[in-house]
């Protein structure tokens, strides 16, 4: 006992372990649901339908199943940062089977314990560093059933568990209505995009004359990206240079950044650079409004910067002209990543260099539609900034509540929990 009535108790006191399936190749992407291991890493709860199918087996379904309740451990991977990763039912998922790179945790008394808080405490500080300390490291990180079974779990009263769990909900609700919101949002401004630049459907009464990429209004022409905009390569100081480095100083941002961050416009990445990294390298500092294109590794990550940024060498970044205005080009980018990649070049791997950039065909209306649709898309892109810097309070609100409340160190009022 601890904490005021919390129980400390191990995970093989508490669950039951079981192994996932592993499938041949071929059995993928038809038949039954499968939990794989990407939607265990990436989700604290399973998503309300799981979109990978298995061909599997009645008796395979039979024994593993995917209830409400049931807690998904990642129990293999090439780094303890993947180890021991949690995602949590809460459903029963009719005819769901689960990946064998996973353990599936089932609750011998789901009386006592609430799935949502589980979904949280499993990806607590706490617990994570219990996975790690106690992972083995061969060639590949790994947990089995007896690290599983020793790993503790600090179990609150029920009504607790609860109090707690809707509290730290509640704002992972918040930020998926602000996610679903600036979904919506993204796909007008593309329907948009694709209505005035791609089908000329606003237009269609008005003379249309031949070009090189078809037939386009008049008054409009072909050009270039290079006529959009200023396409600017990114550097590297050395890192052997920490005085090249800071957590406070130029923002320079990498292609990892933006794997992390998927929000459509970005301050910062997760270090920032010196005054003497910038005058020691080729990085160059970019304005407010800049659309930042991923060249190499993987082709096509994009980006609005939000103030002044710098970047690595993996990008060819677009700073639009004033005419041409920072919604059309980032459409535009958007749009074409397919062309783009198909010029790259490279036997290692493919890489867009400036020049390639510089020289992809681009349509250019003229300044007045070109004006309209920076105008209409402002009302847009001002929401959803507001709403992803909303996210990004209410993430770290929630993430500093988690392990306080996970770990009693904050207590909900009583009158909370009765």
């Amino acid at each position: 006992m601890c904490c005021n009535g919390w129980r400390e108790n191990t995970l093989g006191q508490v669950y039951e372990f079981s192994s996932g399936l592993s499938k041949n190749a071929k059995e993928f992407g038809f038949g039954f649901p499968f939990l794989s291991f990407k939607t265990v890493f990436n989700n604290y709860f399973i998503p309300e339908e799981i979109c990978d199918l298995a061909n599997t087996t009645e008796k395979e379904r039979e024994k593993c199943s995917v209830k409400k309740g049931d807690v998904f451990l990642t129990r293999t991977s090439e780094s303890l940062d993947e180890l021991g990763m949690s995602c949590v039912a809460l459903k029963d998922y009719q005819q769901a089977t689960f990946n064998g790179f996973t353990k599936r945790l089932r609750p011998k008394n789901p009386e006592i314990i609430n799935p949502k808080f589980t979904g949280y405490y499993f990806r607590s500080p706490r617990f994570r560093l219990a996975v790690t300390s106690m992972a083995s490291m061969t060639t590949r990180a790994s947990l089995n059933n007896d690290m599983l079974s020793r790993l503790p779990i600090l179990i609150p009263p029920i009504s607790e568990q609860v109090a707690i769990a809707d509290i730290l909900y509640s704002l992972d609700k918040k930020i998926e209505l602000n996610n679903r919101i600036n979904k919506i949002l993204e796909e007008m401004a593309q329907a948009i995009f694709k209505s005035w630049f791609v089908g000329f459907e606003p237009f269609q009464e008005e003379e249309f004359e031949d070009s090189e990429l078809g037939r386009i209004p008049k008054g409009w022409r072909v050009g270039t990206v290079s006529d959009l905009g200023d396409v600017i390569g990114g550097s590297t100081p050395s890192k052997s240079k920490s005085e090249y480095y800071t957590d406070q100083g130029i923002a320079w941002i990498t292609p990892k950044d933006l794997s992390i961050n998927k929000d459509k416009f970005i301050s910062k990445g997760e270090i920032d650079i010196t005054e003497s990294g910038l005058k020691n390298s080729s990085a160059k500092i970019m304005p407010k409004g800049t659309v930042l294109f991923s060249s190499r590794a993987p082709i096509g990550y994009i980006a609005i910067a939000k103030n002044d940024v710098a970047t690595n060498q993996g990008f060819k970044s677009v700073v639009p002209k004033n005419n041409i205005g920072t919604a059309y080009v980032y459409y535009f980018l958007k749009n074409n990543i397919e062309v783009i990649e198909n010029r790259a070049t490279g036997s290692t791997f493919k890489e867009v260099s400036g020049a390639i950039m510089k020289q992809i065909p681009a349509i250019i209306p003229n300044d007045k539609i070109l004006s309209e649709f920076q105008s209409m898309c402002d009302l847009y892109f001002n929401k959803q900034l507001l709403l992803e810097e909303q996210n990004q309070n209410l993430t770290a609100i929630r993430n500093s509540l988690l392990p306080k409340l996970i770990s009693g160190e904050i207590r909900v009022p009583l009158e909370e929990v009765q």
